[in-house]
């Protein structure tokens, strides 16, 4: 008997040693990266480098000096800004909105016609593969308290989140403001680093061209970071996009000042 327990622990031991090295168990996947703005910074400064280097290709192709890549660089980086600004505002704040509507409802539904709900919410977890007994056990706990039966039923049958009180949407609208300004500002800094070294436009925009791949890269890394994927895949992919809507904005404006026939 006593050699039996012997063997039984010293099996159960192995595979506790075995299940913490990852010995019989998959790597386990890579976490995103968190933060209240991450998402907000990375695809804002992506969306502003494209855009600003994209404008400076067409400008360039069109063959207009540093100075007018400068002014309308920025004018138009300021004004796509605020637009990105304005909009991630809107849009947070209409979701929020949203969400707290949908939940006033679901909140209704729950004080006054409790036991459908209550039945419908059983079904749910029926459908996800649930037995029977165990989701009425489920079911019946969180009818015990209103406000966790509530939420549940938000993410479980409406696919939502409860609204987070402490979310400002005027924050993200700030924030990805600001995120635009200064990632869109990268490819213009070609133009202004280099007057002291330089008259040539051509060098200018190839400094562009490096400063623009550089930040790429950067947050193409960042991206991979958010949602797990792979580093050089996200690189490559980020600098694809970068380099095809700039080559397509530089092909446009030099064919369209072609046939226009200006200088």
């Amino acid at each position: 008997m006593d050699q039996k327990n012997s063997v039984g622990a010293t099996t159960s031991s192995t595979a506790l040693l075995r299940d913490e090295v990852g010995g019989d168990r998959e790597i386990r996947p890579r976490e995103p990266w968190k933060g209240e703005f991450v998402k907000s910074i990375v695809y804002a400064g992506l969306d502003a480098i494209v855009t600003s280097f994209s404008l400076i290709s067409s400008i360039s192709a069109t063959r207009r000096s540093s100075v007018d890549v400068l002014v309308l660089g920025f004018a138009n980086l300021v004004a796509d800004g605020i637009s990105m600004g304005f909009g991630d505002f809107v849009s947070s704040s209409t979701e929020k909105d949203v969400a707290a509507r949908e939940r006033a409802v679901t909140e209704w539904d729950v004080s006054n016609h409790g036991g459908t709900e209550e039945l419908g919410l059983l079904r749910q977890y029926q459908t996800l593969g649930m037995d029977v007994n165990d989701a009425m056990t489920v079911v019946n706990i969180f009818a015990k308290y209103k406000e966790i039966m509530v939420d549940e039923k938000m993410m479980a049958q409406k696919g939502m989140l409860p609204p987070d009180q402490a979310d400002k949407p005027w924050k993200h609208g700030l924030v990805t403001f600001a995120a635009f300004l200064l990632f869109g500002s990268v490819p213009l800094l070609s133009f202004i680093v280099l007057i002291p070294f330089t008259h040539s436009d051509t060098l200018k925009f190839v400094g562009a061209c490096v400063l623009a791949a550089f930040a790429l890269a950067l947050l193409g890394l960042a991206k991979a970071k958010i949602a797990g994927q792979n580093y050089a895949f996200s690189m490559v992919v980020t600098l694809f996009n970068g380099a095809i809507a700039a080559a397509a904005a530089y092909t446009l404006g030099s064919l369209l000042t072609n046939v226009a026939g200006l200088e």
